[in-house]
């Protein structure tokens, strides 16, 4: 007498039908909200009002423009004369970068 095999159990869903399945995250309106720059800050990314991301990306492009980072250690940004009213030092790491602009955001 043979013995039937048992077919595999089939899977319920696979990963891609639970990511559509997942409603889709709205944008957090804080960081899309314009802020108005400190006189220190508008001095490097200009006097309108942007929202946070647009401000962090403007200050990075000054940061690379200028050649700011420490060619050793490229986590760390050495200040120029605009920079270093609002870093309050001479050189940050790119993690303080962003608490020091926060700061100067209105």
């Amino acid at each position: 007498m043979a013995t039937a095999k048992k077919a595999p159990a089939k899977k319920a869903a696979t990963k891609t039908a639970d990511k559509a399945a997942a409603p889709k995250r709205a944008p957090n309106a804080a960081f899309s909200k314009p802020l108005t720059p400190s006189p220190l800050l508008a001095a490097v990314i200009g006097k309108d009002p942007l929202p946070r991301t647009e401000v962090t990306k403007k200050v990075w492009d000054y940061i690379k423009a200028h050649k700011l980072q420490d060619e050793a250690n490229k986590r760390n940004i050495n200040a120029d004369a605009k920079l270093k009213p609002i870093f309050g030092k001479d050189q940050v790491t790119m993690f303080e970068l962003t608490k020091l602009i926060s700061n100067q955001l209105s």
